[in-house]
C-alpha cells in the first residue's frame, strides 16, 4: 500500500513539472512572438496574436492607430523588448505573467521601464490579453499621450564685426487661397508661376490635393523677406503671404561657399543618430557643416499621459530645450563682400587674412549661388541651370589647387637665397626671349615676356617676372634641394585649417622628375600646384621673417599669431624679397605697377599660369593670379586668381581687382 502511495506521488510530480516545462516553452514562444512583432513595428502581426476577449475591446484599425499615434507622435526611433530573465513568469488561475524590460530611443532621449505581457489560454493556445498598460503601465484605456515640443534656436554665425553670415530670422511663406485665387483665371497662374520660378504644374498639384478646401491657404513657395517680388504678390490676387522661421544668409552668393547652408535631416540621419528629430536642420556644407556640432540646437520635449478630461496625469520623459551656441568667424563681411564684387563676373577665388595675426578676413569662390535657396527651395529650372553652368558653380575654388605660375618666384627665391645659390646682386647675363639649357632639351625652351636688358637680376627678375631667370635659378638650386625646401613650406602635407583644403604639390608624388620640369617649377609651371589659402599663408612669411603664420577662422578677442612653420627662411631674406616685391608695384615697369596707390606702401607679385597639353599648345588657357600685401601696416594680404585670363590680359585683369579692395578697405578705415 505504501508502494502504490510513494508510486502515485512520484507520478503527480512527474506530471506537474513536465505539464509546468511543457507550459512554460508555449507562453515563452508566444511572448517571443508577440515581442519580435512589437519590435519591428508590426502592428497588424501583434494584433493577430491577441486574445478573442482583447479584439472584442478593439478593432484591429483602433489597435494599429494607437500605436502608430503614440509612437510616431513621440518619434520613436527603436525599440528594445526583452524577457527579464531575473524575475519569474507568474501563473495563475490559467493566466500567465511575463515580466518584460523595455527600452525606446527617441530624440527626448531613452526611455526605460518595466512591463508585464500578460497571457491567457485559448482554444490550447496562449494568447496575449491585451490593454493599454501593454503600451506604457500607466496608460489607462481613455488615457492618452501628449508630445509638446519646444523647438531649440541654431546658433548664429557672426562675422568679426558681429554682423551675421547666418542666422535663424524670417522669411515670407507665400500661398494661395483656392477660392479667391481661382477667380483670376490661367494667366495669372502662370503668372505667379513664372514669378517664383516655379511651374505652373507644381501649383496645380498643390491646389489638386485631396484635403485642399477653398478657404485654406495652401502654402507654394518661401521667400526671403525683403524680396521685392513681394510687392507685386500682395496685390488681390489671392495671394496670401505669411511670416515663417528659416535660416537665413544675408551675404547670399557673396559667401555660399563659406557659410555653405543647412538641409533637412533624411531617414538615413535619423537611424544613423537618434538623438535627431524628423524637423531637424543639419549642416550640409560650408562653415554650417564644420560646427554643426556647436551650432546645432536641441529641442525640448514633454512626453506626457492625460486622462480622457485632458488631465495631466503622469510623464514620460522630459527634456529641456537646448539652444545651439553662437560662433564668431574672423571673416570680414565688407572685405568678402567687396571681393566677391570684384570676382563675381569670372570663375574665380579670393582670399585675405591679417599676415600679422592669422585671422582670415575672406574667401570667396566664384562663380556662386544663393544658399538661401538650398533653405527655401529652388525650383527644377535654377537647379538645372546651376548644375548645368560650364563655370562648375558648386566647385569651391579656395578649397581646390591650380597652377601658380609666376606667383610662384618669391618661393624660387627664398630657397635659392637659403641655400646660398644665388646672389641677388649678380646679373645672369640672360638675352632675347627664349632660353633653353642644351641641346638635350631638344626643341623645348624657355620663354619671356619681354627682354629688358641688364642687370638680370633678382629685383630685375622680379618686377619684370623673368621666366628665364627663375628657371636657371631652379636648376642651380638642383632637384633634391628644391624637393626638400618646398616640403619646408608645407608644400605635400595637409594644412591645418577649419576648412579642409586640398594639399598643394610639387608633382603627383611630390617628386621633381626631370631637369625640364625643374625649370619649369622654378617659375610656378611644371607639375606645381597651390591652394590659394596655402599660397596666402607663404606669402604672409615675407613680412613675418620667414615665418609662416597658421591661417583660422574662429575669432579670438586677443589674437596672437601662432606659427604654421617657423624659420623656414631668414628675415634678411624675407626683407629682400619684400623690397623686391614693392618695386613690383611701384616700378612703372612693373608687372604688379597697375596696382599702384599713392600713399600706401604695397608689395605685390602677379602671376599667369599657363594650361595647355604642350609648348606648341595654342589653344590653352590661363590662369591669372595677383598677391599683395600692404608693407607700412601689414594687416591685409590679399590673394585673388581668375580662370579663363588668356584673352582679358592674364594677371594684369586681376590686378586692378586686388587694388579696388585695399582702395576701399582704406576708405573703409
Amino acid at each position: 500500500m505504501r508502494r502504490k502511495f510513494l508510486l502515485a506521488i512520484c507520478m503527480l510530480l512527474f506530471l506537474i513539472v513536465v505539464g509546468g516545462c511543457s507550459r512554460n516553452e508555449a507562453v515563452e514562444k508566444s511572448s517571443s512572438d508577440y515581442i519580435k512583432a512589437w519590435v519591428q513595428k508590426d502592428y497588424k502581426l501583434m494584433y493577430s496574436q491577441v486574445s478573442s476577449d482583447s479584439k472584442s475591446e478593439i478593432s484591429e484599425k483602433n489597435f494599429v492607430n494607437r500605436y502608430e499615434n503614440i509612437y510616431s507622435g513621440m518619434e520613436l526611433k527603436k525599440i528594445s523588448i526583452k524577457i527579464d530573465t531575473d524575475k519569474d513568469i507568474e501563473y495563475k488561475d490559467g493566466k500567465a505573467q511575463v515580466p518584460v524590460k523595455v527600452d525606446m530611443y527617441t530624440p527626448a532621449g531613452e526611455i526605460k521601464f518595466s512591463n508585464t505581457i500578460n497571457l491567457e489560454k485559448e482554444n490550447k493556445e496562449w494568447k496575449i490579453a491585451w490593454d493599454s498598460k501593454a503600451i506604457f503601465p500607466q496608460l489607462d484605456k481613455n488615457d492618452k499621450v501628449r508630445v509638446e515640443v519646444k523647438r531649440g534656436k541654431r546658433g548664429t554665425i557672426y562675422d568679426r564685426n558681429g554682423n551675421a553670415l547666418a542666422e535663424d530670422g524670417n522669411a515670407a511663406q507665400v500661398g494661395i487661397i483656392p477660392g479667391e485665387f481661382n477667380k483670376n483665371g490661367e494667366n495669372t497662374k502662370a503668372q505667379i508661376a513664372a514669378l517664383l520660378n516655379i511651374s505652373k504644374e507644381d501649383i496645380d498639384k498643390k491646389l489638386s490635393e485631396s484635403y485642399v478646401k477653398q478657404d485654406m491657404f495652401i502654402p507654394i513657395k518661401i521667400i526671403p523677406e525683403d524680396d521685392d517680388r513681394l510687392n507685386f504678390l500682395e496685390q488681390g490676387l489671392g495671394i496670401s503671404v505669411r511670416d515663417v522661421e528659416e535660416r537665413v544668409y544675408p551675404l547670399k552668393d557673396a559667401a555660399a561657399h563659406l557659410t555653405g547652408y543647412v538641409r533637412k535631416v533624411t531617414a538615413e540621419d535619423l537611424k544613423s543618430d537618434e538623438s535627431y528629430s524628423a524637423d531637424d536642420v543639419i549642416g550640409q556644407y560650408g562653415l554650417e557643416k564644420i560646427y554643426d556640432s556647436i551650432l546645432r540646437a536641441r529641442d525640448g520635449y514633454d512626453i506626457y499621459i492625460v486622462d480622457g478630461n485632458e488631465k495631466r496625469k503622469s510623464t514620460i520623459i522630459k527634456k529641456n530645450v537646448e539652444n545651439g551656441s553662437n560662433i564668431r568667424v574672423t571673416i570680414d563681411s565688407k572685405i568678402q563682400t567687396l571681393l566677391y564684387d570684384e570676382l563675381k563676373q569670372d570663375a574665380g577665388t579670393g582670399v585675405s587674412m591679417n599676415p600679422k595675426t592669422g585671422e582670415v578676413l575672406s574667401l570667396v569662390s566664384t562663380p556662386s549661388f544663393d544658399p538661401n535657396d538650398f533653405v527655401m527651395g529652388m525650383s527644377n529650372d535654377k537647379w538645372k541651370s546651376l548644375n548645368e553652368d560650364k563655370r562648375r558653380v558648386f566647385y569651391n575654388r579656395f578649397q581646390g589647387i591650380q597652377v601658380p605660375g609666376s606667383i610662384f618666384k618669391p618661393i624660387t627665391s627664398a630657397i635659392s637665397l637659403k641655400l646660398g645659390t644665388l646672389n641677388p646682386e649678380e646679373s645672369k647675363n640672360i638675352s632675347g626671349l627664349k632660353w633653353r639649357k642644351d641641346s638635350s632639351w631638344g626643341g623645348y625652351y624657355i620663354t619671356r615676356v619681354e627682354d629688358y636688358g641688364q642687370p638680370s637680376n633678382l629685383l630685375n627678375a622680379l618686377v619684370y617676372s623673368d621666366n628665364i631667370y627663375f628657371a636657371q635659378t631652379a636648376l642651380d638650386v638642383g632637384k633634391d634641394n628644391m624637393e626638400n625646401q618646398l616640403k619646408d613650406f608645407g608644400i605635400g602635407e595637409s594644412m591645418p585649417f577649419e576648412y579642409g583644403l586640398s594639399k598643394s604639390q610639387i608633382s603627383v608624388n611630390n617628386k621633381i622628375a626631370s631637369q625640364i620640369q625643374l625649370a619649369d617649377s622654378g617659375y610656378g609651371q611644371g607639375q606645381i600646384l597651390l591652394n590659394p589659402v596655402h599660397l596666402m599663408a607663404i606669402y604672409d612669411s615675407f613680412v613675418n621673417a620667414g615665418n609662416i603664420v597658421k591661417p583660422y577662422l574662429l575669432y579670438k578677442d586677443h589674437p596672437k599669431a601662432e606659427i604654421w612653420k617657423k624659420d623656414v627662411y631668414s628675415k634678411e631674406i624675407a626683407d629682400t624679397i619684400l623690397k623686391d616685391l614693392v618695386q613690383v608695384v611701384q616700378n612703372p615697369h612693373g608687372t604688379g605697377h597697375g596696382a599702384y596707390i599713392p600713399g600706401m606702401n604695397l608689395a605685390g607679385k602677379t602671376g599667369t599660369a599657363e594650361i595647355k597639353a604642350s609648348q606648341q599648345d595654342g589653344t590653352g588657357t590661363e590662369l591669372g593670379w595677383f598677391a599683395a600685401v600692404n608693407v607700412d601696416n601689414p594687416n591685409l594680404l590679399v590673394v585673388a586668381m581668375v580662370e579663363n585670363a588668356k584673352d582679358k590680359g592674364g594677371s594684369h585683369y586681376v590686378v586692378p581687382m586686388v587694388k579696388n579692395v585695399f582702395q576701399q578697405v582704406n576708405l573703409n578705415n
